[in-house]
Parts: structure tokens; C-alpha cells; sequence
């Protein structure tokens, strides 16, 4: 059975220590191609976690990752993707909604009375709304990060 090994961290715990892939290969007892695989993201046997994590001197969990905890980041990741692309749909809406008040503006100039008030009026509305959903969606996201 293959466990997923958090790649970075096994890295990163070589590098920090000085070793090359040779000397953690000889020291956990496994092949130079087994630890450049395990570093480049593959999954590797419980043997080998258990080897390194003895290299190492911690525990076999300290190199595995935790389904839960990458779950939750790859759902943080979609929400502040999708909260971004929020954001640039309000900024467009905005900045039509301040061409629009523009042209309205010239139609109702060129009338003599602001005849476009109707319309504004249900714009400004909408925008609001939208300004409005836009920071819900950002506090709920701000509580759901710190829990």
C-alpha cells in the first residue's frame, strides 16, 4: 500500500541538514531513485516511509500528509480563486455602473428633466446588492479561515 509523502517537507528536511540524496538514500537504506521519486511527489511504500522517518529521527506521521489538512487547503485555495474572480465581476460592474450614470447623465442634459431616474435609481440598487453579497461572502470566509 502507498502512502502519500509530503514531498516539501522531506526536502526541506534534507536541505536543511546538508544532505544530498545519496546520503539520505544510504541512511534510510533505500535507493537514490526512491528518494528523487519521493521528492518529486510520488507515493511511496510504508518500508520506505518508516526507513526515512528513521533517518530522520521523528515519526512516520511527520512525513505523511494528512488527507484532511490538504482537503481543507485545496478548499481555502478554491474559495480565495473564486472570491478573486468575485471581486473582478464587482469591479467590472462598478465601473459600467459609473458609465452608465455618465450616459444618463447626457440623456438627461440633453432632455432638459433627468428622465433616467427610474433606471438609476434600480442600478444603483443592483450594484449595492452586489457590493453587498461580495463582502458577505468575504466576512464568511474570513470566520470559516480562522476556525
Amino acid at each position: 500500500m502507498a502512502f502519500k509523502t509530503d514531498a516539501s517537507k522531506i526536502k526541506r528536511w534534507r536541505e536543511e541538514r546538508q544532505w544530498s540524496q545519496e546520503h539520505l538514500a544510504e541512511l534510510a537504506g533505500v535507493g537514490v531513485r526512491t528518494i528523487q521519486r519521493i521528492e518529486t511527489g510520488d507515493a511511496a511504500s510504508r518500508d520506505t516511509l518508516m526507513a526515512l522517518a528513521a533517518a530522520f529521527n521523528v515519526d512516520v506521521s511527520a512525513l505523511s500528509v494528512d488527507p484532511e489538512e490538504e482537503a481543507q487547503e485545496i478548499a481555502r485555495r478554491k474559495f480565495a480563486k473564486g472570491l478573486a474572480a468575485a471581486r473582478v465581476g464587482l469591479w467590472v460592474h462598478l465601473a459600467s455602473y459609473a458609465l452608465g450614470v455618465l450616459i444618463f447623465i447626457a440623456i438627461s442634459v440633453s432632455e432638459g428633466a433627468f428622465v433616467m431616474k427610474t433606471p438609476l435609481i434600480w442600478w444603483t440598487v443592483g450594484a449595492a446588492a452586489h457590493c453587498l453579497v461580495i463582502f458577505i461572502v468575504w466576512i464568511a470566509g474570513r470566520e470559516a479561515a480562522s476556525r
